[in-house]
């Protein structure tokens, strides 16, 4: 393992590392206004989601490293707590880049990007038309983490109204992941798409408790043909299958290498059958 500590280091390199290695960020596309109602359109990868009650999202605008100046949108929010802020989706990606090149304070991002400026409804700064999920946010505090290049500016935001693209959502109205098309942020110049083969689902445990790894028996833990998510996906079973039905899953298949239907059964995603079979063979 390389190991760094940040104090022997230059805030460039630390950055390099931070970045390439707390990834995926999503990315906060935040419009503002200052005093006078020029507009700013600037994107931040130091964001996220942190409450739903209040409905709670914190991006933070760090000073330059270059420099330790602080950019317009920071200036912005002090003069006017309000901002926008409008997720990222990948037929915007390209524009977005644009935007954040570093213009005159009082340009106007939304032209020079090419976005379309849309009224808020709650707020003084207006949101990207092109965008699929839209936040008009109050901002609650702002918290100063220093003075030097590369020090984070926390702008806690409270969302007071939301807007979501039709075609993100299901039936139901509720967002669906599979027509959805993120991208979210990683070191240097590379993105992350989460559309298509990228998105994959892992059953979340709930009220119930799995067994957990440690209750796995050790021919399975010891056994290099499973990987280390395969113990985990084991391990998410709320109870082993009864005795009668291990029996009966291993009559009906005598022929059969377990070890290997186990494998190809959590690969499938059918966690019971490979325990089943995993039971049988420890049987």
């Amino acid at each position: 393992m390389l190991t760094i500590n940040p104090k022997d280091v230059s805030v460039p390199v630390i950055h390099h590392y931070l970045q390439g290695a707390v990834a995926p960020r999503p990315i906060a596309f935040a419009s503002t206004v200052d005093k006078d109602g020029n507009v700013n359109l600037s994107p931040f990868s130091f964001f996220n989601l942190f409450g739903t009650k209040p409905p709670t999202l914190i991006f933070s605008p760090n000073r330059r490293v270059r420099d330790a100046t602080n950019k317009h949108t920071l200036e912005n929010v002090q003069e006017v707590d309000e901002v926008v802020i409008n997720m990222v989706d990948y037929a915007m990606v390209e524009q977005m880049s644009l935007a954040s090149c570093e213009y005159p304070k009082g340009t106007n991002e939304f032209v020079k990007a090419g976005f379309t400026e849309v009224p808020s409804q709650l707020v003084k700064p207006p949101r990207v038309g092109e965008s699929k999920a839209v936040f008009e946010c109050k901002v609650k505090q702002i918290i100063s983490l220093g003075e030097e290049g590369g020090a984070a500016n926390l702008i806690i935001c409270e969302v007071i109204l939301a807007h979501f693209s039709e075609d993100i959502l299901d039936e139901n109205g509720r967002i669906d992941q599979r027509k959805t098309d993120w991208v979210a942020r990683m070191g240097g110049d590379w993105y992350a798409r989460a559309s298509g083969d990228a998105l994959f689902e892992i059953p979340k445990p709930s009220i119930q408790k799995g067994i957990g790894v440690d209750s796995i028996p050790d021919f399975i833990k010891t056994n290099p043909l499973f990987t280390g998510n395969e113990l985990g996906r084991l391990g998410n079973i709320e109870k082993l299958p009864q005795a009668e039905e291990v029996e009966g899953f291993k009559n009906e298949n005598l022929e059969k290498d377990f070890i290997q239907l186990a494998k190809k059964m959590l690969v499938e995603g059918k966690v019971k059958d490979a325990w089943l079979a995993l039971l049988a063979r420890q049987g």
